[in-house]
C-alpha cells in the first residue's frame, strides 16, 4: 500500500487577507493541489479568493460543492463525493491543502470532509492550522473586549432555538451569536426581551469591503448580509 499524502486544514480567516497566518501561507507555498469549499449553486470560494495570492503560479485548484441544506441525504452524498476526491490526490502520495474560512475547527466544511475521510481511510494524514476567527476579528472591529479576569464567553449559534438561546444567554457573561443573518428579528427580539439589544453590536462582512458595525440593535436591519454575527458583553 503506497503512503498517503497529508491534507492540511488552512484556515484563511474571516475575510481580510492579510488576517492569514505565516504557517498557512508557507503550506501553500507547498502543496501540490488546493481544495476549496463552494456552494453547490456557484463555484466562488471566499476563502479561495483569500489565499489566492499565496499560491504557487499554476497550483491546481479543485472547488468541492457543499449544498446548503438540511437534508441529510444529500449532505451524506456530498461529503463522501468530496472526501472520495481528496482521497484519490493523498493516494497517490501527494499532500494538499484544504481551505477555509476562519478556523477550520469553528463552524467549517473542514469537520464533515475529514470524519467522512477518516471513516473511508482510518490512516489518512490530517493537519490543521488554526486560523482567525469571525470571533476575534469582529471583536478587534467592535473593539470590544471578549472576556477579562473571571469572566467567561459563551459561543452560540443563531440558529439554536429560541428557549435554548435565553438559558445559554441568562448564564454567560458575555456571549457571541454566530449565523445571526437568517434569524436576526428573532435574536433582536429576544435580546431586547432580555434587555441586552442596548448592550449588543452587530457586526457584518467583517474584514470584507462594505464592513459594518452597529451599536445597538434597534436601528438594524431585519435582514442583515449573510456574513454577520452579534457580540454581547453584559
Amino acid at each position: 500500500m503506497s503512503t498517503l499524502g497529508t491534507l492540511y486544514a488552512l484556515g484563511a480567516g474571516p475575510g481580510d487577507p492579510e488576517l492569514i497566518t505565516l504557517k498557512a501561507v508557507r503550506v501553500l507555498s507547498q502543496v501540490p493541489v488546493v481544495f476549496a469549499a463552494a456552494s453547490s449553486r456557484n463555484d466562488y470560494s471566499l476563502a479561495l479568493s483569500i489565499v489566492s495570492p499565496h499560491l504557487r503560479p499554476g497550483t491546481p485548484v479543485v472547488r468541492l460543492p457543499f449544498p446548503m441544506t438540511r437534508d441529510q441525504n444529500v449532505l451524506t452524498a456530498s461529503w463522501e463525493a468530496n472526501a472520495t476526491l481528496v482521497l484519490k490526490h493523498l493516494r497517490t502520495g501527494l499532500d494538499a491543502a484544504f481551505v477555509t474560512l476562519g478556523d477550520p475547527l469553528t463552524y467549517s466544511t473542514y469537520q464533515y470532509l475529514s470524519r467522512t475521510l477518516l471513516g473511508m481511510e482510518p490512516q489518512t494524514p490530517l493537519s490543521v492550522v488554526s486560523g482567525v476567527s469571525s470571533v476575534q476579528a469582529s471583536a478587534a472591529a467592535a473593539g470590544i473586549g471578549l472576556a477579562e479576569s473571571g469572566e467567561n464567553l459563551m459561543v452560540l449559534s443563531g440558529v439554536d432555538s429560541p428557549e435554548r438561546l435565553r438559558r445559554c444567554l441568562e448564564i454567560a457573561d458575555n456571549a457571541v451569536i454566530l449565523k445571526a443573518y437568517r434569524t436576526f428579528p428573532q435574536l433582536k427580539a429576544l435580546l431586547a426581551d432580555m434587555g441586552l439589544a442596548d448592550k449588543a453590536v452587530l457586526v457584518s462582512r467583517c474584514g470584507l469591503e462594505g464592513q459594518t458595525v452597529h451599536r445597538g440593535l434597534q436601528g438594524c436591519p431585519d435582514k442583515p448580509p449573510y456574513f454577520s454575527l452579534i457580540l454581547v458583553r453584559k
